[in-house]
C-alpha cells in the first residue's frame, strides 16, 4: 500500500467518524426543535437534552482533522478547492457558528426557548446540505478553468440532478442515522414514549435515504460514467450495504435490539462510504487532480501519516470514556445525574 493510499484512507476514516457522529448531532437538534414546534417536548426534549449537552462540543473535532489533513497531504487541492468552495465553505463555518451560538443561548439561557431551538435545528440541516456539495464537485464538470485559474460554475451546480440528488440524500441520512440512535438511546433510558416516537421516526427516513442513494447512483451514469462504472465493479460492497440496511429496519419493524440496529446501521454507512471512496480513486477532482499528482513529499506524508494515527488513538478512546461516563451511564441515562454542561 502506497503513502498516497494511506493518506487518503485516514483522512476517508475521520470524514466517516464526522459523518456518523455529526449526524447524530444534527438530527437530534432538529428533532429537539420539531418536538417544540409540535408539543412533543414533553416525550423528547428531555433524551435529547441527556445526549446532546456532553457531545455536541467534540463533533468537529473530526471535521478540523480532516480539512487539516487533505490540504498537508494533498497540497494541490488548496489551489483547485481554496476558491470554488469561498462561498460553499463560508455558509457551512457560519451555520457552525450560528448553532454553536444558540446552543450556548438554549442551555445556559432560556432553555425550551422555540426560537433558539428552532435556529439550532434549521442550521443543523443547512450544514450537512452545504459541504455535500463537495462531493457533487468532485464529480467534475462543474468547475472552469479560466486564466489557468479554477472558477466554480455555479449554474451547472445548481441546476444539475447530481447536486440535489446528494443534498438530498445528506438530508434524509442525517435524520435517519439520528432517528435509530435516539431510539437506542431513549429506550436505554428506559422511556417508552421517546422510543416510540422516534422509532417511528427511524422508520419513516429509511426509505427516503435508500432511495435516494439509489437515485445517486441513476445521476452518476450519466454525469460521471468512470465513476459509475468503478462502482458497478464493486457491485458486491453496495449489496451487502443494502443487507445491513434491511437489517437495521427489521429490527426496528420487530421492535428489538436497538443497540444491534443502530451497529448495522454505522455497518451500512461504513461499506457504502468506503466504497464510494474506492470507486471514486484516484481522483479527489475528475478530471483535474489525482491523489498522486498532489501528494506531499515523502517526509511530510510520513509524520502526517503518524500524527493522524496518534490523533486516532487519542480521539477513539476519548470517545469510548464519554459514552461510558455520560451517555451511556446507567443513572445519566435515566436522567438521575447531570453532567457539568448542563
Amino acid at each position: 500500500m502506497t503513502l498516497e493510499i494511506i493518506g487518503v484512507t485516514v483522512l476517508w476514516i475521520f470524514l466517516f467518524g464526522y459523518l456518523i457522529v455529526a449526524s447524530i448531532d444534527f438530527g437530534a437538534g432538529f428533532f429537539n426543535a420539531y418536538s417544540l414546534l409540535t408539543g412533543r417536548q414533553h416525550i423528547l426534549t428531555n433524551v435529547i437534552q441527556r445526549y446532546l449537552s456532553p457531545v455536541w462540543e467534540v463533533t468537529n473535532v473530526f471535521l478540523v482533522f480532516f480539512f487539516v489533513g487533505i490540504i498537508g497531504f494533498f497540497p494541490k487541492t488548496a489551489f483547485y478547492y481554496g476558491t470554488t468552495l469561498l462561498i460553499p465553505a463560508s455558509i457551512a463555518i457560519i451555520l457552525l457558528a450560528i448553532r454553536g451560538s444558540y446552543y450556548a443561548f438554549e442551555t445556559y439561557g432560556s432553555r425550551g426557548h422555540k426560537g433558539y431551538s428552532f435556529m439550532y435545528g434549521v442550521s443543523g440541516l443547512f450544514i450537512p446540505a452545504s459541504l455535500s456539495i463537495i462531493l457533487t464537485i468532485s464529480e467534475g464538470g462543474f468547475i472552469d478553468m479560466i486564466n489557468g485559474a479554477p472558477s466554480l460554475n455555479y449554474n451547472a451546480l445548481f441546476t444539475s440532478p447530481l447536486t440535489w440528488s446528494i443534498v438530498v440524500l445528506s438530508l434524509c441520512s442525517v435524520l435517519y442515522i439520528s432517528a435509530v440512535f435516539l431510539t437506542w438511546y431513549a429506550n436505554k433510558a428506559g422511556d417508552a414514549d421517546a422510543t416510540k416516537l422516534m422509532r417511528k421516526y427511524s422508520l419513516i427516513w429509511a426509505l427516503p435515504t435508500i432511495i435516494t442513494a439509489g437515485g445517486i447512483m441513476f445521476e452518476l451514469r450519466s454525469h460521471n460514467p468512470e465513476h459509475y462504472s468503478n462502482m458497478l465493479d464493486i457491485w458486491w460492497a453496495f449489496a451487502v450495504s443494502f443487507l445491513l440496511f434491511v437489517g437495521t429496519v427489521w429490527f426496528l419493524y420487530k421492535k428489538r435490539n436497538y443497540g444491534l440496529a443502530f451497529g448495522l446501521l454505522a455497518g451500512q454507512f461504513l461499506v457504502a462510504f468506503f466504497a464510494y471512496g474506492f470507486a471514486h480513486r484516484p481522483y479527489l477532482l475528475y478530471p483535474y487532480l489525482t491523489i498522486y499528482d498532489s501528494f506531499t513529499n515523502e517526509a511530510m506524508a510520513i509524520s502526517l501519516i503518524v500524527a493522524f494515527i496518534a490523533g486516532l488513538g487519542l480521539l477513539i478512546p476519548s470517545l469510548y470514556l464519554l459514552l461510558r461516563l455520560f451517555l451511556f451511564n446507567k443513572d445519566y441515562v435515566r436522567g438521575n445525574k447531570k453532567d457539568n454542561h448542563a
